[in-house]
């Protein structure tokens, strides 16, 4: 068949998440090697940047895990599919993928999955919703830790003839590029943050939620400040609560308790993530569970900055420990206290290695261009 097939990608919402982004930045790469690309997604904030000239949009709730919705929205795909004919359907997100999973049996296409996340899957209920992720011609984990828990949860349901491997994410590297950050934007930024030119700043980005380690985070500083109190220190815990404003509260009352408000800011959002990035002295990952990959430490790495994450799921394989940033024990307030004073201690030429190690490693294992290539080539030897 010839490369320029159509492709329709199934995602719940396009935010600003990695399933979300690579979800984005393929529909518009296809566009380029010639192939019509196309989006099924229910809503988001990524909706007004696609540029409608290359990728077509359609809207459908998508994101609902209601059965009954999920079968309508499986007829409605299957009209789509033999309307505009489309070649391949890939699927981000297990809702939408039951609908695809049916909407291509009915109409005999190909149909590709990625495998985000380790998902919930603590009862056999779960685990069953979950399966349908595996069930796919052509099966895309988006890490190695990804594709071990694959094969050690869900090997049942795994077909053998099916084609399974490992693509990693990619980050756009030209976005996030020192290089291309404006002093005028970091000015109005450390103003609207009322950030101290002369103190050090710790930036934590990541949704607030009991996972990420926001508490064990605050419970680090704790102790770095009264270990080192020599070092004056502002950290940014950055990101939204989605609605979870118990735990928020919970996390806001553990910086009174410890008398730390002074030193810790909350700050829901940044629309340009790679100045929240570059106005920073280093930047921590501190899940206390496996990150299936970990942006974070991806776009700090980008941006040269050094990473200090959790030494469990993903970070293991996009941090090169000493050399791009530094792991520490997960969960482990001491450990990860340790780390920063490690970081913080080094000497500027120190970190400019490691900045430029960690960008080199960016630009050689996760970028879009590669990420998009070799999904690409999977897909061309699907149909062929």
């Amino acid at each position: 068949m010839a490369s320029k097939f159509k492709v329709l990608q199934v995602i719940p919402k396009l935010g600003y998440g990695g399933a979300e982004t690579g979800c984005y930045d393929l529909a518009h790469y296809l566009n380029e090697v010639g192939c019509k690309s196309y989006i099924i997604t229910s809503g988001g904030e990524l909706i007004k940047y696609i540029d409608k000239k290359k990728v077509t949009l359609i809207k459908l709730p998508v994101h609902s895990k209601n059965p009954l919705l999920i079968l309508v929205n499986s007829i409605i795909i299957s009209f789509i599919i033999l309307f505009l004919n489309i070649s391949i359907v890939h699927a981000r997100s297990r809702a939408p993928a039951w609908s695809c999973y049916f909407a291509t049996r009915i109409t005999r296409r190909k149909f590709v999955t990625t495998f985000h996340g380790t998902y919930n899957f603590q009862n056999k209920i779960k685990k069953f919703y979950n399966s349908i992720m595996v069930k796919s011609d052509l099966l895309i984990a988006g890490s190695n830790f990804i594709f071990s828990h694959i094969h050690e949860n869900y090997s049942k349901y795994l077909n053998s003839k099916k084609k399974f491997l490992v693509i990693f994410r990619g980050i756009n590297t030209e976005y996030f590029d020192p290089n291309n950050i404006k002093q005028d934007d970091i000015i109005k930024l450390k103003n609207l943050w009322k950030l101290d030119k002369n103190k050090k700043i710790i930036l934590l980005p990541g949704r607030l939620t009991s996972w990420k380690g926001q508490e064990m985070f605050i419970e680090s500083l704790n102790i770095f400040r009264s270990t080192n109190p020599e070092i004056d220190f502002t950290a940014i815990i950055l990101g939204t609560d989605q609605g979870r404003t118990v735990f928020r509260k919970k996390i806001e009352s553990l910086v009174q308790q410890h008398d730390l408000t002074k030193n810790i800011k909350f700050v829901d959002h940044c629309k340009k993530m790679p100045l929240a990035y570059y106005l920073s002295d280093v930047v921590v990952s501190s899940s206390i569970e496996p990150e299936a990959f970990g942006r974070v430490s991806i776009e700090a790495q980008s941006m040269k900055k050094p990473i200090i994450a959790s030494n469990i799921g993903g970070s293991n394989e996009t941090i090169i420990d000493n050399k791009t940033g530094l792991l520490f024990e997960s969960g482990n307030p001491q450990a990860l206290s340790n780390k920063l004073k490690e970081i913080i201690k080094l000497d500027t030429l120190t970190l400019d290695l490691m900045g430029n190690e960690g960008r080199k490693n960016v630009l050689n294992r996760f970028n879009i261009e590669k990420m998009c290539f070799n999904t690409y080539s999977e897909y061309k030897k699907l149909i062929n």
